[in-house]
């Protein structure tokens, strides 16, 4: 009785909208249609289940009234037989931008010669940066494109979810039906999602210039925009933050397009109780347990890499093992997915070529991917994470009718898609291929000198063979209503037989040329159906896989070979404790639980791992105070405060440095923001924990620090070296750097103020809270000793300065690093408890550092002052203990001075000495076994210890190089053989990673990446 009702509703919706009037005037006689449709005798696959056989699918004015066994269409329905046909709901597409403006592409890198533009160009009530316009709505901009609707209409799709692929938040989309006109038809829901991302677009605002810029952004605004919700009178009308408030309720999408951007979206989607859905990058597969922790759903693209050319080894010698792990595990990403239990869309986005989609689909399904969570991902998960299952997604009354018309199982190989219907529309995909023509034909040619019978075998559209004496590949070309052949029946080249016709019913007639030039007529007729042949006839064996390793580099460990804590006895070394014992020669260390648990002789081993120290060298972990591995930016130059950003928010833990740095002993570092600002960003202290995570890789329970800086990369005198004033980012003096911090300052001391006023309130009806400020909230810790600063710094006036607006706005520089001047202050850097962090003998690289002296260390130590050595530099790194050797020969500073240097002093001004860097029961078992005298040029890492976890063993190195060798090699010889086969291949891509040489630059620049190697004479060190 329901399904009488429902299809009375429907039926008289349906009359309703028949003789509704339109605002379109009609420039001729009005031609209004009843558009019925029954599709009979089908096999319906309404929704991925079981399919119906011999079923009816019923069609109103767009809408589905009922699917069921075929019986009496109902009357004025147009009847489609669809005997051998099957019935799939068109797919849906989450991510696309069609019919939308192409916003033309911002112009990369950085430019001294322009000047920076520091404010939103938008005019209007707007926020302040243009980056950011959720007000962007794209129904507004909606205009459809004939011809881009028919590409994605042949693929199998009938709806999308569009929107302006452009800055970081974008607005909303638009879901969209793909009909070929009326626009107002076509939409079928104006604001269907919100849309963000980490990419300005556009946007040539200075801020922000990096991920954690991006980030910060983010979350400033959705403080802001809770803010706004109390109408603040000082705000005004803000129409960015009023759209950013309205989406909240809509599905929120994060186009993120890498594993770790993944995660980054996703926390601070957690920070504010958001749930994004995803749009992934394609390498999740990588780190799909992270992946899965999410609890997001995503959308995958099917954009698998190119097979390169690679027979040449100059070329191949350039591309990474990353890329060509890459290269053969991307396809994998999809079924990594649903082995995971991880939700997903499929999108068409990223593609190179459209065209591609279905073979790259066939790929992934190849490659594991089950076929019933394909369908879902192109239909139900799509039409319910945008909460349109009601309309779109499968075939069942009330729903829109959009349907495609197969030949066949939709995923098979030979399946053809015949119609695609979107919204009762048909649209022709192969209509030529409609009726199967497919099968055993009996040409027989009229020849002068009588008929010449042949066989044709007619497998496909442009396959076919003609059967004589031989059985010979002909060209075929066949479109439902002409048929052209051209063959040499005889293999005898340039004597080829020509046919041309057309195709009536089962009997075929034309003309063409013999094999001697001699003019015929011909005809073929069908005889009956030609060898059966197998689907998957040209789907070739996946063989065997290379290994997911952690991180995805060379020298990552894979899921057997991962590092574990152990109890470790290191057993008669020289042992530099660091303590009052000093060096204690013939000495045991036990480590058990990630900590030192004794020291001494003749230890006890039980069940530990023995570990021969014999004239060898046990120290402390090496730590490196100043350092800018492991993240995806390290400058936010946008501004000249940007206290907001953290780099915690874009570690990169596949950063091989990690790998490269242990080989020379580096147990911990701290990653600082660059120096181009006076006040940079939140650093964080990290361990070299090589295989973790991102939280992994943080050094938990440490304080935290933030970066500040003084001189030329501060006042942008760069400019100046080119003879241009465009510098229009104050400061441009020491001066104005002065007065950046004095002004910052007075506004953290005031919004402090303002807070304790408000928290103090005992009524606080009407009053409003103030706006929370990230950049402000850390300068508050600093003033209340909850962050510390490090400062780059060279100039003895400009640190002067620093120190007595400091001590006059009550707060305190923690560490001053470079500090290559610092041998004149040391006794003002004493008195205001400076620690200072530096260069053993760099020197003349720019103006700043011509006073730079070797004794520099030894002075500032001798003056009572905490001094460390640090790298700023990846390379450096791999050699600190040679760095701080450098002392004893310029300064005369003793040997065990000279190793704390690299170890408990930098420990102490991090505050994280309690912890490390030195050697005594109950610290963490952060260690380094020495092959010699750790300040010598000879002595070599043989193994590096974090938390009792050997990440690195130079003997198990040698072995990992082997190894690293062996699957370059064979991943070359299968993309080699790849190309053989007749794949299409692109040109060798070199691999290119982005890195930093050191702090000093505000830019980051692409280098060829050499990341099969430790180091460049490959003993790290």
């Amino acid at each position: 009785m329901r399904k009488l009702n429902l299809l009375a509703a429907l039926l008289l919706a349906a009359g309703a909208t028949l003789h509704a009037q339109e605002t379109f005037p009609v420039n001729g006689v009005a031609d209004p249609r009843n558009e019925s449709y029954a599709f009979t005798h089908a096999t319906i696959v309404k929704d991925g289940g079981a399919p119906l056989t011999d079923a009816m699918l019923v069609v109103r004015n767009g809408r589905i009234v009922s699917v069921g066994p075929t019986g009496t269409p109902p009357a004025g329905a147009t009847v489609i037989d669809c005997k051998g046909k099957y019935l799939y709901p068109s797919f849906i597409d989450a991510y696309s931008d069609y019919g939308m403006p192409q916003a033309a592409p911002r112009a990369g890198g950085f430019n001294p010669a322009e000047r920076a533009q520091l404010n939103t160009n938008t005019k209007g009530a707007y926020g302040w940066n243009q980056a950011v316009h959720p007000e962007q709505e794209a129904y507004r901009s909606f205009a459809g494109n004939d011809a881009a609707a028919k590409g994605l209409r042949d693929l199998g799709f009938g709806t999308v979810l569009t929107h302006i692929k452009d800055g970081i938040a974008r607005g909303t989309g638009a879901l969209v039906a793909l009909r070929g006109e009326k626009d107002q038809m076509a939409l079928l829901r104006e604001r269907a999602s919100a849309h963000y991302s980490f990419s300005k677009g556009t946007s040539g605002q200075a801020y922000p210039s990096s991920m954690m810029g991006s980030i910060a952004l983010l979350r400033q605004t959705y403080l802001d925009a809770q803010w706004y919700k109390n109408k603040p009178a000082n705000e005004g009308l803000n129409l960015s933050l009023q759209a950013w408030n309205d989406q909240q309720a809509l599905p929120q999408v994060f186009e993120a397009n890498d594993k770790w951007n993944d995660i980054r979206a996703d926390r601070i989607g957690d920070e504010f109780g958001v749930q994004y859905i995803i749009k992934a990058g394609g390498n999740e597969y990588q780190r799909i347990r992270d992946i899965a922790g999410t609890k997001a759903t995503y959308i995958l693209s099917l954009n698998f890499p190119q097979t390169q050319d690679v027979e040449d080894p100059n070329d191949a010698r350039f591309v990474s093992l990353n890329d060509l792990k890459h290269w053969e595990l991307a396809p994998t990403n999809p079924a990594a997915f649903e082995k995971a239990g991880i939700l997903f869309a499929i999108t068409t986005a990223d593609l190179r070529d459209p065209k591609t989609f279905w073979a790259n689909l066939r790929t992934a399904i190849n490659y594991g991917l089950s076929e019933k969570t394909a369908f879902d991902a192109l239909t139900r998960v799509p039409a319910q994470m945008l909460g349109v299952w009601d309309q779109v997604g499968s075939l069942e009354p009330g729903k829109w009718a959009n349907m495609l018309i197969t030949s066949g199982p939709i995923f098979n190989e030979k399946t053809i898609i015949y119609q695609n219907w979107v919204q009762g529309q048909k649209y022709s995909v192969r209509d030529d291929s409609w009726r199967d023509m497919r099968g055993l034909y009996k040409i027989t040619l009229n020849t002068s000198s009588g008929p010449v019978d042949y066989m044709l075998n007619f497998r496909e559209n442009n396959a076919a063979s003609l059967i004589g004496r031989d059985t010979v590949t002909s060209r075929f070309y066949y479109d439902g209503r002409q048929v052209r052949i051209n063959v040499a029946p005889e293999r005898q080249a340039g004597r080829n037989l020509a046919l041309s016709g057309i195709v009536n019913e089962d009997q075929w007639s034309g003309t063409g040329i013999d094999t001697a030039g001699n003019r015929l007529t011909w005809t073929a007729v069908y005889q009956g159906p030609g060898a059966a042949r197998s689907d998957s006839g040209r789907k070739r064996p996946v063989g065997p896989l290379g290994k997911v390793t952690y991180p995805f580099m060379p020298f990552g460990w894979d899921s057997t070979s991962m590092p574990k804590q152990e109890t470790i006895l290191i057993r008669n070394a020289t042992v530099w404790t660091n303590e009052a014992e000093g060096i204690r020669n013939n000495t045991d260390v036990l480590v058990r639980d990630g900590k030192i648990a004794a020291i001494g002789q003749n230890l006890n081993a039980g069940n530990a791992r023995v570990i021969d120290g014999t004239g060898k060298h046990l120290t402390p972990g090496v730590i490196d105070e100043h350092s800018h591995i492991a993240t995806s930016s390290i400058n936010e130059g946008g501004q000249s405060v940007t206290s907001e950003v953290r780099i915690a928010d874009n570690l990169n833990p596949d950063d091989i440095n990690i790998y490269r740095q242990l080989s020379g002993g580096v147990t911990t570092s701290h990653i600082l923001h660059g120096s181009a600002n006076t006040i940079g960003g939140q650093t964080q202290l990290i361990k070299l924990r090589w295989g973790a995570n991102d939280e992994g890789l943080k050094f938990q329970g440490a304080d935290g620090f933030i970066k500040f800086a003084l001189g030329e990369n501060v006042k942008r005198s760069f400019y100046q070296l080119n003879n241009n004033t465009n510098n229009n980012r104050f400061p441009d003096t020491r001066m104005g750097v002065e007065q950046v911090l004095v002004d910052a300052f007075t506004r953290a001391h005031a919004y402090e103020n303002a807070w304790k006023a408000y928290n103090s309130a005992k009524n606080k009806k009407g009053l409003t809270a103030p706006r929370r400020d990230l950049e402000l909230d850390a300068l508050v810790e600093i003033l209340n000793n909850k962050r510390f600063i490090t400062c780059h710094s060279y100039v003895q006036s400009e640190i002067n300065a620093a120190m007595k607006v400091a001590e006059q706005l009550g707060y305190k520089y923690n560490t001053f690093t470079h500090i290559l001047e610092g041998y004149k202050v040391a006794d003002k850097m004493k008195a205001h408890g400076a620690n200072a962090s530096t260069f053993s003998d760099w020197w003349n690289y720019k103006m700043e550092v011509v006073d730079a002296i070797p004794y520099n260390a030894r002075l500032m130590q001798q003056a009572g002052l905490n001094v460390a050595i640090n790298s700023d530099d990846a390379e450096m790194a791999r050699r600190l203990n040679q760095e701080a050797a450098k002392s004893v020969k310029y300064g005369g500073m003793s040997e065990e001075d000279a190793l704390k240097m690299v170890t408990l002093n930098p420990a102490k001004m991090l505050h994280i000495d309690k912890r490390v860097g030195s050697i005594r029961p109950g610290k963490d078992a952060d260690l380094v076994l020495w092959s010699d005298n750790p300040l010598s040029i000879y002595a070599r890492s043989l193994y590096t210890i974090v938390d009792g976890t050997v990440y690195f063993d130079r003997e198990k190195d040698l072995q990992l190089r082997q190894a690293v060798a062996a699957e370059r090699g064979r991943l070359i010889r299968k993309m080699n053989s790849e190309k053989r086969s007749g794949v299409a291949v692109t040109p060798a891509q070199p691999s290119y990673q982005t890195v930093l040489t050191c702090g000093e630059h505000h830019h980051s620049h692409g280098i060829l990446t050499m990341d099969d190697q430790v180091g460049q004479d490959g003993s790290g060190n």
